[in-house]
């Protein structure tokens, strides 16, 4: 449900914050009430006369009338400096493509965002803007405008011809993780079925909750595409020949996990997150590794012979007795581990 601020129109005090639904004469018979006004017209921030429910965002700034014309509210000079963020419009220029919007779309629903940062307080970061004075970000305009219409409503909506992973890349980049966590779900679901895993990752991850004792685990050979195992304990499980590369370029994170005695050779592992786990004593002989965060991992005594480690981070990782005998590409140990 939307929700949406009301105020006197012309004023920026003792505004009232109120849901949205039914029809516009819903909205005014809510007005009247928590407003002490015979409501007969809503206005915008910009002075636009709203003649449709559908029109109104959640988190939209109204000003409603008693029949009189709009009066600006920001000509009160008690006008708080949060009011303005709300009715502050802007222009981006994307890639060359121009989108107007308000500085509350892009800093209230993902407030921890890197637009929220930019744009949040005036001029704070200089951002450089064009001969017309729009904001210049470079980045892809096609991708950015399913990321805007989320920051507007709410709702992930990609238009045909629009490559979700673009869209991924970009809410990552802006660091609007709700989204890139959809995005993430919507690009798992579009994958066609492996009918010949024995067990799928949901199945995998229940099966781990479920199993008290994780010595008795057993998932050889399961499909595991980008599984989330974040803190997660598998200590002792046996993950021979799992597939943990996602082929949509979803990485498996399972950082921080206790993995201690797991046996995972011959697993494809390629860029997984394993930062900060545990890792003690664990068979990872002949694994794909390549591209993996293993920042801070415990690998003592650890059976790396025959992996493919090229492009790892081991860096501050614990590889006390570790073995690496056979490997695909050689450790540079200056660089990475401790």
């Amino acid at each position: 449900m939307k929700r949406v601020t009301l105020f006197v129109n012309g004023t920026s005090s003792n505004g009232k914050v109120v849901a949205l639904y039914g029809s516009l004469t819903d909205l005014l018979s809510v007005a009247s009430s928590k407003l002490g006004i015979r409501a007969s017209s809503v206005y915008n921030g910009t002075g636009g006369l709203i003649d449709d429910i559908t029109l109104i965002r959640d988190d939209d700034v109204l000003y409603v009338s008693a029949g009189d014309s709009f009066d600006d509210p920001q000509d009160d000079p008690g006008c708080p400096d949060w009011f303005q963020t709300h009715t502050d419009w802007l222009t981006l220029n994307v890639g060359g493509c121009c989108f107007t919007t308000t500085r509350s779309t892009l800093v209230s629903k993902e407030p921890a965002s890197m637009l929220a940062h930019m744009f949040r307080d005036k001029d704070v970061w200089g951002n450089k803007q064009d001969s017309q004075g729009a904001y210049l970000i470079d980045r892809s305009p096609g991708y950015f405008e399913p990321i805007l219409n989320y920051l507007r409503h709410g709702q992930l909506i990609i238009n045909d011809g629009i490559n979700p992973l673009g869209v991924l890349e970009e809410a990552r980049f802006f660091g609007i993780e709700q989204l890139a966590e959809q995005l993430e779900d919507l690009i798992k679901s579009s994958q066609p079925a492996d009918d010949h895993s024995p067990l799928t990752r949901k199945e995998f991850v229940r099966f781990l909750l479920a199993t008290p004792t994780k010595s008795e685990l057993r998932c050889q050979g399961a499909n595991l595409q980008g599984v989330k195992m974040l803190c997660s304990n598998a200590e002792g499980a046996s993950l021979r020949g799992c597939n943990f590369e996602d082929p949509a370029g979803v990485k498996a994170n399972m950082e921080g996990a206790n993995l201690k005695g797991v046996d995972m050779e011959g697993s494809q592992m390629t860029g997984i997150n394993l930062r900060v786990a545990t890792l003690k004593n664990a068979k990872l002989k002949n694994c794909n590794l390549r591209g993996a965060t293993l920042a801070g991992t415990d690998l003592e005594n650890c059976d790396l012979s025959g992996c493919d480690l090229q492009e790892a981070n081991l860096r501050g990782s614990n590889v006390k007795g570790a073995i690496f005998e056979e490997m695909l590409t050689p450790l540079h140990m200056s660089q990475s581990v401790r």
